[in-house]
C-alpha cells in the first residue's frame, strides 16, 4: 500500500512525497481511513511507529475539504483541537502540521506554558485553523476570554496515556467541558492500561479500535542490553562507552533533574560535550539544547523522562538509561526514541544492586529477560549492598517496599498515582514512614496524597515527553 491509495488530497500527498515517503506504517494505514470516515478512534502502537502523522494527515485533509469558519468576532475560527501533554510534543505536532499542510490554506498555531501569552493572544486574534496546545496554557487562555473552542469539529488527544501519568485528567475534563459535545474525538496513546480506556468511554462514541502492537512491546530494531556495575562507578563507565564507542549522538536518561544535572556537568568536565534537559530549564534552554543535538552539534543530551516521548530524531542510534526508572513503562518510552521507523538501534541499561526491582519490573512488563554484561574493571564491588533510592519524598526500599514520606494520620493509603489511588491496599498508621499513605503503589510521586508526593505541574513544567515519527525513503511512514 502506498500513500496514494488511502484517499488523501493531492496538496497532501505533495507534501508527503517532499519529505521521502511512499509507504504508510501499520498505524497510519488503519488510522488515516478510520479518520477520514469521520468516526471517533482509539488508537494505540509502539512509539516510533507513526502516530503522529497517523492523524495529522487525515485531518488536514478534512478540514481543507470544508470552508473556514468565523467565530463570533468574524476571526477565522479553531475547527481542531489537538492536546497533547509537553511542550516539546505540542512543538513537534505543530511542525508536522504545518509541513504537511503546506500546500493548504489552512494556518495552524502552538501554544503552551513557559512564555509570554501575549504574543500567543496576538496570534489568536489573527485566526488559526488548527490548534496544538497543553492543557495548562490552553486552560489559561480560555479563563481570560482569549480564545474560542466553540467551533471545534476535530478534537484530538495525543500521548492519553502520558496525559493520565501526569495528572492531567481534571485538566482534560475542563477541556472535554469547553468542547462542543458534537465533534469528531481521536484518542492516540502508545499503551491501553484500564485507565485509558476509562477515559475512552467518557470521550469516544463508538469508537474504532486500532492496535498495531501487544500493550507495552518493545521494537524488535532495538537491541537491548544491561550492564552491571557500582553505584559510584556509573559516570566513569558511560564516558568511557561514549569514548571508546565513539559515539556521536546518544540520549542518557536520569530520573531526577539534579542527576541530569550533575551528570552534564561531569561529561562535560571529561571532554565530552553534554546539555541536560528538564522541566526546570527554561523554554529557550530546552530549545536551544534540543534544536542542538537533533543537529548532531551536540553529542550527548541527558534528560530526565520529560523526553522520553518528546524527542523526534530519524536515526538516533543510542538510548542509555544512566538510571532505570521506577516506573517500567517509562522503560518503553524512553528506548523508542531509537530503532525508529524500522531503523536498528541500541538501548543500554546501566543497572547497579539498588535498582534490581526496577530491572524486574522492567522484565515483567515487556516479557523478556534483558542480556546482561559487564565491563572489565568496572564490575559491581563484591561487598556493595543494594540501599534504598529516594524519589522526591517517596524511598523504595530494598526488596521493593516503598514508603511515604512522612509521618500522618491513618486511614486508607493513597497512592502515587495521579487519582490518588493506591494501587495496594490500605495505608498504615502514622509511624513517620508514610503515614495514612503507606499502601504501596507502582507509579511515580507526582500526585498521590499519601506518598506525600508533588502534583505534577500544568503545560510541560513537570516530567514531559514526545512524539512519534514515521520513516524517510525506502522505510515506510512519515512522522
Amino acid at each position: 500500500m502506498n500513500f496514494t491509495d488511502l484517499g488523501l488530497a493531492e496538496p497532501i500527498l505533495r507534501a508527503v512525497r517532499e519529505q521521502g515517503y511512499e509507504t504508510p506504517t501499520p498505524i497510519q494505514a488503519q488510522a488515516i481511513p478510520a479518520v477520514l470516515q469521520g468516526g471517533d478512534l482509539m488508537a494505540g502502537a509502539q512509539t516510533g511507529t507513526g502516530k503522529t502523522a497517523g492523524f495529522t494527515l487525515p485531518l488536514l485533509h478534512r478540514l481543507a475539504a470544508d470552508k473556514p469558519l468565523r467565530d463570533a468576532r468574524g476571526r477565522v475560527a479553531i475547527r481542531a483541537l489537538i492536546l497533547t501533554p509537553t511542550r516539546e510534543l505540542a512543538a513537534q505536532v505543530e511542525e508536522s502540521v504545518r509541513t504537511y499542510g503546506k500546500y493548504l490554506p489552512l494556518s495552524s498555531m502552538v501554544m503552551f506554558g513557559g512564555v509570554g501569552m501575549q504574543p500567543q493572544i496576538d496570534r489568536l486574534r489573527k485566526g488559526v485553523d488548527i490548534l496544538v496546545a497543553t492543557p495548562g496554557r490552553l486552560l489559561d487562555h480560555h479563563q481570560q476570554g482569549t480564545l474560542d473552542l466553540s467551533n471545534v469539529q476535530v478534537f484530538v488527544l495525543d500521548e492519553a496515556d502520558r496525559m493520565l501519568d501526569m495528572g492531567f485528567i481534571h485538566d482534560i475534563k475542563k477541556v472535554l467541558a469547553i468542547v462542543p459535545a458534537k465533534k469528531q474525538s481521536l484518542l492516540f496513546s502508545a499503551t491501553f492500561s484500564d485507565d485509558i480506556k476509562a477515559l475512552a468511554d467518557r470521550l469516544l462514541n463508538q469508537p474504532a479500535l486500532i492496535e498495531v502492537a501487544r500493550r507495552n512491546a518493545t521494537a524488535e530494531t532495538i537491541a537491548q542490553r544491561v550492564i552491571l556495575t557500582g553505584r559510584e562507578r556509573k559516570k566513569e563507565l558511560l564516558a568511557q562507552l561514549i569514548r571508546e564507542g565513539d559515539w556521536h549522538q546518544v540520549l542518557v536518561f536520569t530520573r531526577m533533574k539534579h542527576g541530569a544535572n550533575r551528570l552534564a556537568e561531569y561529561l562535560c568536565k571529561e571532554g565530552i560535550p553534554a546539555m541536560a534537559i528538564h522541566g526546570n530549564k527554561s523554554q529557550g534552554a530546552r530549545t536551544k539544547a534540543l534544536s542542538e543535538f537533533k543537529s548532531g552539534a551536540l553529542p550527548v543530551l541527558v534528560a530526565t523522562d520529560i523526553a522520553a516521548r518528546g524527542i523526534d530524531i530519524d536515526q538516533l542510534p543510542h538510548v542509555v538509561n544512566f538510571e532505570l526508572p521506577n516506573v517500567p513503562e517509562d522503560y518503553v518510552h524512553r528506548i523508542g526514541r531509537t530503532g525508529r521507523a524500522g531503523a536498528q538501534g541500541e538501548a543500554l541499561s546501566l543497572v547497579c544492586r539498588d535498582e534490581e526491582i526496577f530491572l524486574r519490573d522492567i522484565e515483567k512488563l515487556i516479557k523478556r529477560e534483558i542480556p546482561r554484561a559487564s565491563v572489565p574493571g568496572f564490575e559491581p564491588p563484591a561487598d556493595e549492598k543494594a540501599e534504598p533510592i529516594v524519589l522526591g519524598r517517596m524511598t523504595i526500599g530494598v526488596g521493593g517496599t516503598r514508603r511515604g514520606g512522612g509521618g500522618g494520620g491513618g486511614g486508607q493509603g493513597r497512592g502515587s498515582r495521579p487519582q490518588g489511588r493506591s494501587a495496594h491496599g490500605n495505608g498504615g498508621g502514622g509511624n513517620g514512614n508514610g503515614g495514612g499513605g503507606g499502601g504501596y503503589s507502582p507509579n511515580r510521586p507526582q500526585a498521590g496524597a499519601g506518598s506525600n508526593g508533588r502534583p505534577a505541574s500544568r503545560d510541560g513544567r513537570g516530567p514531559r515527553s514526545g512524539a512519534t515519527p514515521g520513516s524517510r525513503n525506502s522505510r515506510p511512514g512519515p512522522r
